[in-house]
């Protein structure tokens, strides 16, 4: 049974990141042990690192499933390593594909593989305000709510793109 809930962060800047996004999300949705719930829309955001590349495209999709938190890991470095993800060169340097567990029910916890909640999302607007489109009531594992966390980010670098994902037509 897919009892477990997890939001996960996608993002790409390289060979047509949103169909990236798409693409993944297709991969996602295959998955026998994954069922993606909600998608939010695609946003586009500054690269954190150098800026020398290009924009990023990132969007949060909410999924149920009943593998465990590192389970899931592995499905999505899977996932990002067939889309042709390289891990070398600069950290937030240009990548085809990022997949990040953002949160996983309320599970706190970090190892040299996974930190839950994400480590840094506090402070990355390119995750809050889709994951806010999502679920704009969550309470957060500090005890302020979702909106508190929004409310604090820097807004200007990101925009929202048109597109939102029709996670029902990914199926198809």
């Amino acid at each position: 049974m897919m009892s477990d809930v997890a939001y996960v962060g996608l993002g790409s800047n390289l060979n047509d990141p949103s169909a990236q996004l798409l693409s993944a999300l297709s991969s996602i949705h295959k998955h026998a042990q994954i069922c993606i719930q909600a998608c939010s829309h695609l946003y586009a955001s500054e690269p954190m690192g150098p800026k020398d590349q290009p924009e990023f495209v990132n969007a949060v999709c909410k999924i149920t499933t009943s593998l465990t938190p590192i389970e899931l890991l592995d499905a999505l470095q899977l996932i990002e390593n067939e889309h042709g993800r390289k891990r070398e060169g600069e950290q937030w340097g240009p990548r085809t594909l990022d997949l990040d567990i953002l949160i996983f029910n309320n599970i706190t916890m970090s190892n040299d593989r996974l930190t839950l909640p994400h480590y840094d999302m506090v402070h990355r607007e390119f995750v809050l305000v889709p994951l806010f489109e999502l679920a704009p009531d969550m309470l957060m594992q500090d005890g302020r709510n979702l909106a508190t966390w929004v409310a604090k980010c820097s807004l200007s670098g990101l925009r929202r793109l048109s597109t939102k994902i029709d996670y029902s037509s990914i199926a198809a």
